[in-house]
């Protein structure tokens, strides 16, 4: 990616972002603490970058073993040393973020400005609370999974090389995939009637939702789509129309995963799941 931009782009006619992960139980074992890791994680990605900063400088997910103070005080100093211009958050739960951006508030630290989390046609579980918080407080939404890893783009029973081998999103989305059909296939039927592709209307109503999803492409065809979706505009009866048959998922992936180790917390989630679902 740095040697595209060099080549073929000027560094301020781009946005570049990019991401750091929690601690290893190994650098915790060493004494590193989370401010040094958030350092070298940068230094690094700047160097493979070839480049002096980045504008969005993501944590990836919640880090349950690291003081949330070390963490926004390693990115207070990385945004004063003008190595990120500013900082965002990834898979995490609404009051996390409402906490973390409280507590830069009082310590005057850069606050969070983008939250980068799971969400799209078939996985609307961030409208529950995220984006009412990102709503409320001008928080930009750049959700990744825009497609469901390409299933929003494929019609029911279309396969591809990615649906059959692509096992993470196999994880997160094959246990619904029958309630999530339905869906698809009023995807289908409205790219029929518009005369445009199922990523442009997949993309089209994600647009409607949020600042900028992150759109994966392989092809040239697939930035093409995703470009034109831009320039499609849905109904309120077409929005409808997509969202009428979604029902209640519970969380995956990383989301699933990434909870402090208490035994009955994952399945109040769950239990609150089937009770939403049964109103």
């Amino acid at each position: 990616m740095g040697r595209a931009i060099r080549d073929f782009a000027q560094r301020d006619q781009v946005v570049v972002a990019t991401k750091f992960l929690p601690r290893t139980p190994e650098e915790i074992a060493r004494g590193i603490s989370g401010q040094q890791h958030i350092q070298q994680m940068l230094d690094t990605s700047l160097k493979n970058l070839g480049m002096d900063y980045v504008d969005l400088y993501l944590y990836h997910m919640w880090d349950y073993q690291t003081p949330l103070y070390d963490i926004l005080e390693g990115l207070n100093r990385v945004v004063r040393a003008g190595k990120a211009r500013y900082v965002g958050i990834s898979n995490c739960f609404a009051y996390q973020l409402a906490k973390a951006n409280a507590l830069a508030e009082r310590e005057g630290f850069p606050k969070f400005i983008s939250v980068q989390g799971h969400y799209n046609l078939i996985f609307r579980e961030e409208e529950r609370e995220m984006a009412k918080l990102c709503a409320e407080d001008r928080i930009a939404m750049t959700p990744y999974s825009a497609l469901a890893g390409g299933r929003l783009a494929k019609r029911p029973g279309e396969r591809s090389k990615r649906l059959e081998e692509d096992h993470y999103a196999k994880l997160k989305y094959d246990a619904t995939a029958q309630q999530d059909s339905v869906i698809i296939q009023r995807v289908a039927e409205l790219a029929d009637r518009r005369g445009v592709s199922m990523t442009e209307i997949a993309l089209a109503w994600l647009l409607g939702k949020v600042t900028a999803p992150v759109v994966g492409a392989t092809k040239p065809s697939h930035i093409e789509g995703a470009t034109r979706a831009a320039d499609l505009a849905l109904s309120p009866e077409e929005t409808a129309y997509l969202e009428q048959a979604y029902v209640p998922h519970d969380l995956v992936g990383v989301m699933a995963q990434n909870t402090p180790a208490r035994a009955g917390q994952a399945q109040v989630w769950s239990t609150g799941n089937q009770a939403i679902q049964g109103q």
